[in-house]
């Protein structure tokens, strides 16, 4: 019987963080662009937490509440994960920068929508 596709990855390895040293956070020229645009997250603001010990989306999502806005990390998530994968490069980290998975539901719904529409006075 073959095994069903699962969306998990299933890992033998514990990433040890403390082995992990990116060195000492150091500002880059671009830093200050925009890339969740929802919540007013910077590549500056990426790079930072990365340093300061989150290596994976979950943490950084977590953290920064990249991906918790409107767009529901739509316009963002690729961005992040490019960064996360420049700073975490030759890393034990990098093996953690697995896809992040999207919770339903994927656009916004008026509530509205999951009642009969009526308001109910009591």
């Amino acid at each position: 019987m073959s095994e069903p596709n699962c969306i998990y990855k299933p890992t033998d390895k514990v990433l040890d963080r403390a082995s992990i040293d990116l060195g000492p956070y150091v500002p880059a020229p671009d830093d200050d662009v925009l890339v969740c645009r929802c919540e007013e997250v910077t590549k500056g603001d990426i790079r930072r937490a990365i340093h300061d010990g989150m290596y994976t989306m979950t943490e950084i999502r977590r953290f920064l509440r990249q991906g918790m806005g409107l767009c529901q990390g739509q316009s963002c998530t690729k961005h992040v994960r490019r960064i996360m994968a420049a700073e975490l490069a030759g890393t034990p980290a990098a093996a953690l920068l697995d896809p992040e998975l999207s919770r339903a539901p994927m656009r916004p719904i008026e509530m509205s929508v999951f009642g009969d529409g009526e308001e109910r006075g009591e």
